[in-house]
């Protein structure tokens, strides 16, 4: 549905450190980057950027999330356990969420900018 989407965030530096552990679990590499952009994808199209959050002046929108698609549990886990290693919050531990459908498993964390983020399976176990 979405060709890409990006935000701001307060150190690309640290971001990038961030998002290049985070989602080697999901198979999303950094494909672009300069010194105040970069981008991610799995292909050879970046979906998801990052911009310092220097070039805006507004500030981090409530209630966004943004879901990254994980091809079986073990990479949400592994999400999950690279965003605590590089000081994402926990925001729900990896697990089965049958409220949504009986397979959704998913693990939800705020990064280091405070943007809510989570890796998520439709598949069964």
């Amino acid at each position: 549905m979405f060709d890409h989407l990006s935000f701001g965030v307060s150190s690309l530096e640290r971001s990038l450190a961030f998002y290049d552990a985070v989602l080697a679990p999901l198979g999303i590499k950094r494909l672009f980057s300069l010194t105040d952009i970069a981008g991610y994808g799995t292909d050879s199209f970046p979906r998801f950027w990052l911009v310092s959050r220097q070039k805006f002046t507004h500030e981090v929108s409530r209630g966004f999330h943004l879901a990254f698609i994980a091809n079986n549990r073990n990479a949400v886990d592994a999400f999950y356990e690279q965003a605590i290693a590089f000081g994402a919050k926990d925001d729900g531990k990896p697990g089965l969420r049958p409220h949504y459908h009986p397979h959704y498993y998913a693990a939800f964390v705020i990064d280091p900018d405070g943007y809510r983020i989570e890796a998520v399976c439709h598949e069964p176990a």
